[in-house]
């Protein structure tokens, strides 16, 4: 069976990016075991609580990524220069249980997985 990793690389809201990544991660969850998900650059704003999305008019799928665990989807990473650059303290990403890797730490477990979809 293929190991499968999602890169969510962009930011919630701005385009329905993060949402479709979303909808293909719990798609895919039914046709393997093998997945995990990465959160880099401004994908990691996927993961912030206490968004308010309805002011801008849009749909709020943020609380959607807390029931991936229920899918036995375990492995979520984020990128701790990411976090830096961005001034986000890795206890403000409420989405997910999420494990911070260096770069290269994220590389290597990229490295990892057979095929990698990125959003």
């Amino acid at each position: 069976m293929k190991r499968i990793a999602f890169v969510f690389s962009q930011p919630p809201h701005g385009s329905s990016a993060g949402r479709e990544g979303l909808d293909a991660v719990m798609a895919v969850s039914a046709l393997s075991e093998d997945i995990a998900l990465f959160f880099v650059s401004d994908g990691v704003m996927q993961l912030l609580g206490d968004q308010q999305p309805e002011k801008i008019l849009a749909r709020n799928y943020i609380a959607t990524f807390g029931v991936l665990p229920l899918y036995d989807l375990e492995n979520f990473y984020v990128c701790s220069a990411a976090l830096a650059e961005r001034g986000i303290a890795a206890d403000a990403l409420t989405a997910l249980p999420v494990e911070v890797l260096t770069p290269a730490a994220l590389r290597a477990a990229l490295n990892d997985y057979d095929q990698i979809i990125s959003f």
